[in-house]
């Protein structure tokens, strides 16, 4: 594999000399200027939600079959949205937020996030998943405001029965 990254090197470097490529520079992947801490929300949202579920259904007996199959779903799709809160604040820190905005609270606050993420993928705790969502919901409020933009705390129509952040239009 490194002979053929070394070799890929050769033949591009030749190329930019016949060639001259020009140098683009962008502050992410794609520089859509779209970015929404929504998704990150609602995943936390998602993984309180399966939290519930998981205590609801430890109530069953564990050899009924459907419960297992139950039990194994909701755990896997609580890891995939705890990771998918940790992704989309990552997306959010690493494209969007520009050293000026980056005070040491929003540091530690993406940090907390990042933990409590974690700790929501190792836990089937629904207090463990409320506190996630509280440090998202903080992170969204903190978001909109460098955009210059209020945000308003709406009752989310999800069974969680929790508040998510809107920008107020």
């Amino acid at each position: 594999m490194d002979a053929l990254n070394a070799a890929a090197k050769l033949v591009l470097s030749a190329a930019d000399k016949v060639i001259g490529f020009e140098t683009v520079e962008a502050h992410c992947d794609i520089p859509c200027g779209i970015y929404d801490p929504h998704q990150a929300q609602v995943a936390a949202h998602t993984v309180l939600r399966m939290d519930m579920l998981i205590a609801e259904t430890a109530q069953v007996p564990p050899t009924d079959t459907s419960t297992r199959n139950k039990m194994i779903r909701y755990v896997t799709v609580k890891e995939q949205h705890a990771e998918l809160v940790k992704h989309e604040i990552r997306i959010i820190w690493g494209d969007y937020i520009k050293p000026e905005m980056a005070t040491p609270e929003v540091h530690k606050l993406v940090w907390d996030i990042m933990k409590a993420a974690s700790k929501a993928k190792q836990d089937a705790d629904v207090n463990t998943a409320k506190d996630l969502l509280s440090k998202v919901q903080q992170f969204a409020e903190w978001f909109w405001k460098t955009k210059d933009v209020k945000t308003k705390r709406v009752k989310s129509a999800y069974p969680t029965n929790e508040e998510i952040i809107m920008p107020q239009m």
